[in-house]
């Protein structure tokens, strides 16, 4: 868990200052919601991301990523980012940006 505390607060301080953030405790880490919709959290150490489904094989073929399945099933437009993914504040914000701006294309709830 100490990892996923590190890792989240890496992405706060990226994250907090977008219009309709929150975050949430949920599936064991940390979960940052934009307008209510789910865009990152934390995993085991690893970097959760919420993405476009239609681009979800696209996601993948990316270094560093794996298909997040933390439900016991994959879950298609989301993907893992391993650490030597994130290692970077460069790295982690690349894939927050991505994550948060899907998010905030979503609908608000």
């Amino acid at each position: 868990m100490r990892e996923d505390e590190a890792l989240a607060g890496r992405i706060r301080p990226l994250l907090s200052r977008r219009q309709g953030f929150s975050e949430r405790n949920m599936f064991g880490g940390v979960c940052f919601m934009i307008n209510g919709n789910m865009c990152a959290g934390t995993w085991k150490g690893s970097l959760i991301v919420r993405l476009d489904r239609k681009k979800h094989d696209e996601t993948l073929a990316e270094p560093h990523t794996k298909p997040a399945n933390i439900t016991g099933r994959i879950m298609k437009g989301w993907a893992l980012v391993e650490p030597a993914g994130i290692e970077t504040e460069s790295g982690l914000k690349v894939w927050l940006d991505r994550a948060a701006e899907f998010a905030g294309s979503l609908p608000a709830k």
